[in-house]
C-alpha cells in the first residue's frame, strides 16, 4: 500500500508557486509522487486559471512532460475567492512507496484519486452525472485501499461548468441542457456530484431521487462530500481521504459536522477525530505543530437564519457575495479552534450536509 502525505505552501499572489518549488528543492516532496492539489486562490476564475497554469508549467518542467499531460495526470481542484481572514495557499497530496519509518500503526491517511469520463454538456447536473461520480468515488476508495464508507473522512469534488462553447456544442446536436443558465447549471453540477458521493458512501440509495430532486431535495445529502465547479474541467475530479487500517504513514484525517454556524462542538469533533487535543475549546498548544490543514464546506448562505435568528446574507446590499461571506464565517470558526488561518473554505452546499450546516475535515500528523 502507498504511503500518503499532505503538505501545504502559502502564496503571495495567484501566480506564486514558489512554495511548491521549495518543497521539491528541499527533497520534502518528489513531484513524481504528487497525485492531487487543492488551491485556495484569491481573485476570480481568471486568477484561478492563472494559478493552475503556473502549477502545470512547474510540474511540466520537473516531470519532463507537456503541460496538457500534467492536467490529465494531476487533478488540480482550484477554489477561488478569499474572504475574511482566509489565507491563499496550496495543499499538495502525495502517494509514495512506504518508508521504513512509516510502518503501519493503526489507521492512517490513505489518498485515492479518480475522474469520471468526459461529460457531455447535457449531462452536467443530471442523474447520469451522479452515477458516474458514484463510480469514480468507489474507484477512489479502492485506490485508497478500502471498501468501507466508515473509513472515508472527506471527498473533494471538482465539476465541469457550462461555457458558451459547450452550450453551442449542445445546441448543434439539439441536446437539451439541464439548465442553460450557467449559474443554475453549476448548482445542479455540484448537487449531482454530491449525490454521487452520497450513493457511493451509502448515504443515499441510487433510486431515491430523480432529476427533479437535484438541488431541490435538501433532505438528500452527504456528510463527507464537498463539491465546486470550474470551466477548466470537462469531467468530475475526485479526491478521497480515508483512514485505513494498516496504511503506512504519519497522517490522519478527522471529519466533523457543524449543524449550524455557531456549532463549535461540531467543528471541535473534527479535531478530536484527527487525534488532536483541545484546551478550553481550542487546539492545545502542544498539539498545534501536528495540525496540517483543514477544509470546511460552508452552508450559511443556504438558509436565512441561525438558531432562530434572521441573518441577511440573501437580502442585504451585498447579497451577491453570499458565498464569500459564508466562507469567511465558516473559516473563522474552524481557524479559531486551530489558532491557524491555514483552513480552506468552500461555498456551494447543494446536497452537502443538512441546510445551513458546515462540513469539516481536519488533517493532522499522527502520534
Amino acid at each position: 500500500m502507498w504511503e500518503s502525505e499532505v503538505h501545504t505552501a502559502t502564496m503571495t499572489s495567484p501566480d506564486d508557486v514558489s512554495g511548491v518549488a521549495a518543497l521539491f528543492a528541499r527533497g520534502i516532496v518528489d513531484p513524481a509522487h504528487v497525485v492531487a492539489i487543492i488551491a485556495q486562490t484569491e481573485g476570480d476564475g481568471h486568477a484561478r486559471g492563472y494559478c493552475a497554469l503556473m502549477l502545470r508549467l512547474l510540474f511540466a518542467d520537473h516531470l519532463r512532460i507537456s503541460e496538457p499531460e500534467v492536467f490529465d495526470r494531476i487533478p488540480m481542484l482550484m477554489i477561488g475567492g478569499v474572504a475574511g481572514l482566509m489565507t491563499p495557499h496550496l495543499t499538495i497530496f502525495v502517494r509514495k512507496p512506504p518508508t521504513a519509518a512509516a510502518a503501519p500503526t493503526g489507521r492512517r491517511l490513505s489518498v485515492g484519486v479518480a475522474s469520471t469520463r468526459k461529460l457531455l454538456p447535457e449531462e452536467y447536473g443530471t442523474v447520469v452525472q451522479a452515477h458516474l461520480v458514484a463510480d469514480a468515488v468507489r474507484e477512489a476508495m479502492a485506490q485508497a485501499g478500502t471498501s468501507d464508507p466508515a473509513d472515508v473522512a472527506c471527498v473533494e469534488l471538482k465539476c465541469a461548468q457550462l461555457t458558451s462553447s459547450r452550450m453551442a456544442d449542445a445546441a448543434s446536436r439539439k441536446a437539451t441542457l439541464a439548465s442553460s443558465d450557467p449559474r443554475l447549471s453549476s448548482q445542479l453540477c455540484r448537487g449531482a456530484a454530491a449525490l454521487g458521493a452520497a450513493i457511493a458512501l451509502g448515504e443515499v440509495a441510487a433510486d431515491d431521487f430523480d432529476q427533479e430532486a437535484i438541488a431541490r431535495r435538501p433532505d438528500l445529502y452527504t456528510l463527507k462530500g464537498s463539491a465546486s465547479s470550474g470551466t477548466e474541467q470537462d469531467c468530475v475530479r475526485v479526491l478521497l481521504l480515508a483512514n485505513v487500517k494498516g496504511a503506512p504513514g504519519r497522517f490522519v484525517a478527522g471529519a466533523g459536522v457543524m449543524t449550524h454556524q455557531l456549532d463549535l462542538p461540531g467543528a471541535q469533533q473534527a479535531f478530536i477525530n484527527a487525534g488532536l487535543k483541545l484546551d478550553q475549546g481550542i487546539l492545545a498548544a502542544a498539539d498545534r505543530p501536528k495540525f496540517v490543514t483543514a477544509f470546511v464546506n460552508a452552508g450559511a448562505d443556504t438558509t436565512t437564519q441561525t438558531l432562530g435568528l434572521r441573518h441577511t446574507m440573501k437580502t442585504d446590499l451585498m447579497a451577491h457575495y453570499t458565498g464569500h461571506m459564508a466562507k469567511a464565517l465558516a473559516h473563522a470558526a474552524v481557524a479559531g479552534i486551530a489558532q491557524n488561518a491555514l483552513v480552506l473554505g468552500n461555498a456551494g452546499a447543494e446536497h452537502q450536509g443538512p441546510p445551513g450546516s458546515n462540513l469539516v475535515c481536519v488533517i493532522a500528523r499522527a502520534e
